[in-house]
């Protein structure tokens, strides 16, 4: 029963993030997925995460009717967590104040520091990424993704992962789209450019922190630049 309250608590704060996502997206553009890229993404990460599409309707709906309500802005916090672990956080929050106060306190509290703007971003990339299940033909999915805009095609037993910069991502994810049907999965994301190999102690120490960042509900993504070695991945599954 714990572990179902657990599981369930997680879902909502997952649906709640996507909710905000789509209330941001729909606001800044067109109130319609078909002509807003932003708001195309949030709803594809709403039915992937098996929200209703009442629940999404409901939201777009309740975003374009919403004017003088809260008024969320896109905010991203870097910092260096446990064993020097570069961290980025991106956040949408109505209260600036409240979401850097949280923040620090995680960092603070779990042996890390919150840093200044860019101060680890230049360890990361910032990349689009699009994800095809292997089924398709390799050869096929590389001539296109080329076509379309992509920096880099990697085909294996996992699937197809494309990458592009950012400002070519939402028209190479449409174009592919339209020649394959929707990704299993697409979206902007921070890839750090090399990893810190963590022992056991620091493992815990860095999930920890990552935990309680994600666990606010301001918070929409964390990325760090960490790697744990499987044995001891092994000890902290046990």
């Amino acid at each position: 029963m714990h572990r179902k309250g657990a599981q369930d608590a997680k879902r909502a704060r997952a649906f709640a993030k996507i909710i905000r996502e789509i209330t941001v997206s729909a606001r800044e553009g067109l109130p319609d997925p078909a002509s807003n890229p932003r708001l195309r993404a949030a709803v594809a990460a709403g039915l992937k995460s098996n929200m209703t599409r009442d629940t999404i309707e409901r939201a777009i709906k309740n975003a374009a009717g919403a004017a003088g309500r809260e008024h969320y802005e896109a905010v991203r916090y870097e910092g260096h967590g446990p064993a020097g672990v570069a961290v980025i956080i991106e956040a949408l929050t109505d209260n600036r104040n409240r979401t850097a106060a949280v923040i620090r306190s995680a960092f603070n509290k779990y042996g890390g520091a919150l840093g200044e703007s860019n101060s680890v971003a230049f360890m990361f990339k910032h990349l689009g990424v699009v994800h095809y299940p292997p089924s398709l033909d390799a050869d096929m999915i590389l001539e296109a993704a080329i076509e379309a805009g992509a920096d880099d095609v990697v085909s294996d037993v996992q699937g197809h992962e494309i990458t592009a910069g950012v400002e070519a991502f939402f028209p190479l994810r449409d174009a592919l789209e339209q020649k394959f049907g929707a990704p299993a999965e697409a979206k902007i994301e921070w890839r750090p450019n090399m990893s810190v190999p963590l022992n056991e102690e620091k493992s815990r120490a860095v999930l920890k922190l990552l935990d309680v960042l994600e666990d606010d509900d301001d918070v929409q993504n964390v990325y760090a630049n960490f790697e744990i070695p499987d044995d001891v991945m092994q000890k902290l599954e046990d």
